[in-house]
């Protein structure tokens, strides 16, 4: 949606290829299911699930067997992989290549025999491919050109992406030290990743008015998620921990989706 707007803004709206924002759609909406299946079937079979707080896993409470939830995996990849695929023939095929590191990436956050998610490096790729390839490549696809207002808009996807990852891995620090899963907050504590969360917001709001400064004044309705950011950052900042953590991040992707569509519309009125 942000992608689409920023492609809207860049050109006419007559020069916008919709059926290929279709696609992008598809194919992130694909990505997400493809590694939350790949991270259900992964830290399943590793018994990094065993111990857990949050919402339920299927390889882990047995609802599902760990082969159907790796097949299920697959099956999203490969509609993914097969949308991209028309992507790239329509406007260039180093889009190829950016799916196929996408792919890998989505697999390679709890799979493999070296899961950089264990290591603290989940938000680092959250942040390039949940947000700016996610942001930029609908751009691109759009109108196939990168404008510098598709990647002001990445960066505020991807931090509030990352937002959503820093709660999922604080909520589950003192069980994955245990298990010796290296996520970024087993790493840098638990008082620095609250204080990541609100510099993440904080980053979210600064793209905002840096948009509005650069020529999109009406994308400073991103300020807007401002009121609804104030009860998670609250709730983070005092110190909450386990299941207490788990409304936050229903309550920062709502923050996230009021973002969005704020941004959004800032960036067609902009137009």
């Amino acid at each position: 949606m942000v992608g689409a707007s920023a492609a809207l803004n860049a050109t006419s709206g007559d020069e916008v290829v919709w059926w290929r924002v279709g696609l992008a759609l598809v194919v992130s909406l694909a990505l997400q299911i493809g590694v939350n299946y790949a991270n259900d079937y992964s830290d399943g079979v590793r018994g990094t699930d065993d111990d857990r707080i949050g919402p339920i896993r299927l390889v882990a409470s047995g609802l599902a067997t760990p082969a159907a939830v790796k097949r299920a995996a697959l099956a999203a990849f490969g509609v993914a992989a097969i949308a991209g695929l028309v992507l790239a023939a329509s406007t260039t095929w180093w889009l190829l290549a950016v799916g196929a590191a996408s792919i890998a990436a989505a697999w390679g956050y709890t799979g493999g025999p070296r899961p950089y998610g264990y290591a603290g490096l989940g938000e680092l790729f959250v942040f390039v491919f949940f947000g700016l390839v996610a942001t930029v490549g609908t751009t691109y696809v759009a109108v196939q050109v990168i404008s510098g207002l598709s990647i002001l808009l990445g960066i505020g996807v991807g931090a509030l992406a990352c937002a959503l990852l820093v709660i999922n891995n604080l909520r589950d620090r003192p069980g994955d030290e245990r298990v010796g899963k290296r996520t970024l907050a087993v790493r840098i504590g638990d008082r620095a990743t609250r204080h990541l969360y609100v510099v993440l917001i904080a980053i979210a709001l600064a793209v905002a008015v840096v948009g509005a400064l650069s020529g999109t004044p009406w994308v400073a309705l991103g300020l807007l998620m401002a009121g609804a950011a104030q009860r998670p950052v609250r709730t983070v900042l005092a110190g909450t921990t386990g299941a207490g953590l788990i409304p936050v991040l229903a309550e920062t992707g709502r923050v996230q989706l009021l973002w969005g569509v704020a941004v959004t519309a800032g960036a067609v009125l902009s137009a």
